[in-house]
């Protein structure tokens, strides 16, 4: 049986914890921030885990995950 290999690009963008759960980073942080408020621009640095229905895509991409 030959190795999976695992899409790179997924693993350094998502983590996983502890409840085989990812995290993910919230987008909309890179650019166009004079616009956005203080309050939006704090909640952007915050973490958020991907919803189960979308998990599953990210999973197949992640072979050796656990």
């Amino acid at each position: 049986m030959y190795k999976l290999k695992t899409n790179q690009s997924i693993a350094k963008r998502f983590k996983v914890t502890s409840n085989f759960k990812l995290i993910r980073r919230k987008s909309s942080k890179s650019h166009l921030l004079q616009k956005k408020s203080s309050k939006r621009k704090r909640n952007l640095r915050k973490t958020s885990i991907v919803d189960l229905c979308d998990q599953s895509n990210f999973v197949k991409n992640l072979p050796y995950i656990n």
